[in-house]
């Protein structure tokens, strides 16, 4: 039996001449200095492929952060550029440029939402068991930036019908969504490995300063900036670049598969019971490998409520917005766009970052409090139901200059006098107008009409000055009315006329005219808009125009051309202006305001910005190094992807409540409040189970045993050979 014999452990004598033994050291010098062969342990499979030395990384001006992060942070900020930028204006893209609805813009651009944080497990795959965190970088953003240009080809008005629009947004947004999807779970877990196992306290700060680029990206994002990824690529002889360690998505799940099918194979009470149920798969997988996916699983349960933080955060995009198109923007010096609204979220992150990191966590530790990962967490999602809860309030302020809600059988009415005496209105079987309405009396509100069935015709009475007329006019359902009264060649007359049944979208002014006076009028509103109004109390269609002042409008008759002051037409209103005469130079008007501007100021959004951004802070960077930290060594990019799952099952729930039960709009955020608060308890009572494992442990264990197993291995030779 052969002898077998440490490196470093004195030569025995033997029989071997001298030239033997001097062949024999010129072999152990080409050796390990540690050992000369490797021990495999029963049940662990044998290595694969080679075990390169993770060369050290630059310092970064001395520091213990690895200059390699700088082209990663750098690059994401310019991901995080891209995508913000075109995803803050998709809603609002739907609406305007496909005219679709609300809620068929809020469900695609959640399924768009959902879909990039779908394919957060697809980069993980090809990472982990292919090409490598950095090769899948580098790939999926080249078809990250081909999404761009279709989605930019796409919204080329002059290009085709809507057909050709929509097929070619579709076809870039899923591009789009699989690149920038893809390389979620890379990214940051790429960052985290760059760093050398003793420096796991820059390691936890660099997941704010990753997140700190995303929001600064975020802020200041445009729709050019897919060609400054080159940046990443610029730094790639930095980086540590950690070789696949083959399919371990599949050998995770083929491993729970067996453990389950084992423990189903093996229900009788005789056979002695394991402490895991993964320990079933001890048959035929490695007990490392066993421990490994028992922490991964260990945290993806934890990870099951938190979807629907992630619910209510992306409604920011959605809902949140379309409430600004529903308030006043005016800001003094500067009118902001609903959409832009938005860029208070990366804005307020930018400060709430150091400011928690260098202000709040220290002063809670000094304080003695154990403010860990689980409850940091829970304070964000505490912190984003109360944002909705302050949304809900706003949405019932906004409701108050709102059209009453229309039902079937009833319409509503109001009536404009424009004749020079007071004029009483009786309609047929109702009870309304019990006053004399006054010329050029502005209503204050609509009165409501019953009706019979869905259209009627009804008899309307006008009594002027002695004189009693009378028409008839059908009503029909859901519909809303005025009634215009008028001289026209020295007698009484009306005009049923329809209006808007609701405010305009995004913010925007409607304007019709009545042209009062005896000929045509030729209007020109500013240098894109004209209209032609006939004469004798003709009435134009509605024109959407974006809030303004319009005093430099003119007016084409036949006696000449006029001055046409509007004056302001503000956000979310509609206005009737009749146009009077004409004297003096300038045209003389009468404006009424059929539908209230929009009252509540944009600035009452900033309370929920202010806690969703403070949730998130607390809420998302926690999760993200949690969700590394608790993660073995081959599988950060799988744990990164079942965290950015969260996301996208989060996206996937707005989008079936926004399709599936639709209701008013402040219910809906309050109801969405109670879910996140009941989830939170859920949360927080999972949490205080659980036990924060540091892989790191694992593996020194494993180490440990397989030392034990080596020397258990060298003791067993009791007998020495001579050759």
């Amino acid at each position: 039996m052969l002898e077998i014999f440490p490196v470093n452990s004195p030569q025995p004598h033997s029989m071997v001449g001298d030239k033997a033994r001097v062949e024999m050291n010129a072999f152990q010098r080409n050796e390990s200095k540690e050992t000369l062969f490797t021990f495999i342990s029963a049940g662990d499979d044998p290595p694969k492929g080679d075990f390169p030395v993770q060369k050290k990384s630059p310092k970064l001006c001395g520091s213990n952060y690895p200059l390699s992060i700088a082209f990663i942070v750098v690059n994401e900020f310019c991901e995080r550029f891209s995508y913000y930028g075109m995803r803050a204006v998709l809603t609002l893209y739907f609406l305007s440029f496909f005219h679709w609805d609300e809620n068929l813009s809020t469900a695609v651009y959640h399924a768009f939402s959902a879909l990039c944080y779908f394919t957060p497990v697809i980069g993980a795959i090809m990472a982990d068991s292919w090409l490598g965190k950095y090769k899948t970088i580098i790939y999926l953003s080249i078809v990250y930036v081909i999404g761009h240009l279709i989605k930019s080809v796409g919204a080329i008005p002059s290009l085709g019908n809507q057909t050709v629009h929509v097929i070619l947004s579709m076809v870039g947004l899923f591009l789009i969504a699989l690149g920038t999807g893809g390389i979620k779970p890379c990214v940051s877990a790429f960052g985290g490995d760059q760093f050398e196992e003793e420096h796991t306290a820059e390691r936890s700060k660099f997941f704010s300063i990753f997140y700190l680029s995303i929001n600064a990206g975020s802020l200041i994002s445009t729709f050019v900036t897919p060609v400054l990824r080159v940046v990443f690529i610029a730094g790639s002889g930095l980086y540590r670049k950690t070789p696949p360690q083959g399919n371990v998505l599949l050998e995770v799940c083929k491993c729970i598969g067996f453990a389950i099918k084992n423990r189903l194979q093996n229900r009788s009470r005789q056979i002695p019971k394991r402490d895991h149920w993964l320990d079933w798969a001890s048959e035929k997988y490695s007990k490392q490998l066993i421990g490994e996916v028992k922490m991964v699983t260990r945290v993806l349960f934890l990870f099951i409520p938190l979807p629907m933080f992630w619910a209510l955060f992306d409604q920011q995009g959605s809902r949140w917005t379309l409430q600004a198109t529903k308030m006043n923007a005016d800001f003094g010096i500067y009118v902001l766009q609903p959409d832009q609204m938005q860029f208070l979220n990366p804005l307020l992150i930018l400060v709430f970052i150091p400011l928690f990191d260098l202000g709040l966590y220290p002063l809670i530790n000094m304080c003695k409090f154990n403010f860990t990962p689980i409850r940091k967490m829970a304070t964000g999602m505490i912190l984003a139901g109360l944002a909705f809860g302050l949304a809900a309030i706003v949405e019932v302020k906004i409701n108050e200059t709102d059209m009453p809600r229309l039902v079937p059988e009833e319409s509503l009415i109001r009536v404009l006098n424009l004749a020079k005496n007071p004029v009483k209105v009786t309609i047929q079987d109702q009870d309304l107008f019990q006053q004399p309405v006054e010329s050029f009396q502005n209503p204050v509100e609509y009165s409501k009409l019953l009706l019979d069935g869905e259209q009627q015709s009804l008899r309307f009475t006008l009594q002027h000055q002695g004189l009693s007329l009378a028409f008839n006019y059908t009503v029909k359902e859901k519909a809303v009315y005025s009634l215009i009264v008028f001289e026209a060649e020295g007698s009484l007359s009306s005009r049923l006329i329809t209006d808007l049944e609701a405010k305009p979208e995004n913010g925007l002014a409607a304007v019709r005219f009545i042209n009062g006076l005896s000929q045509d009028v030729n209007l020109t509103i500013d240098s894109r808009r004209f209209i032609v109004v006939q004469k004798n109390y003709s009435t134009s269609e509605y024109l959407l125009l974006e809030r303004d002042k319009y005093n430099n409008g003119k007016c084409i008759t036949e006696a000449g051309e006029f001055t046409l002051e509007l004056g302001l037409l503000d956000f979310g209103a509609s206005y009737t202006i009749v146009i009077n005469n004409v004297s003096g130079g300038a045209v003389k008007t009468w404006k009424s305001e059929d539908i209230k501007a929009n009252n509540v100021h944009m600035a009452w959004q900033l309370p929920q910005y202010l806690l969703i951004s403070a949730g998130e802070v607390m809420f998302s960077i926690t999760g993200l190094a949690f969700s590394y930290s608790q993660s073995p060594a081959s599988m950060k990019s799988v744990l990164q992807a079942g965290w950015l799952l969260t996301v996208a099952v989060g996206n996937t729930l707005v989008l079936v409540v926004a399709e599936a039960a639709p209701m008013a709009q402040w219910a809906e955020f309050v109801m969405f409040t109670v879910l996140l608060f009941a989830v939170c308890i859920i949360f927080s009572i999972m949490g205080y189970f659980y036990v924060s494992v540091d892989p790191e442990d694992l593996e020194e264990n494993e180490e440990k045993r397989e030392t034990s197993s080596r020397g258990n291995m060298i003791s067993l030779v009791t007998q020495k050979t001579k050759l």
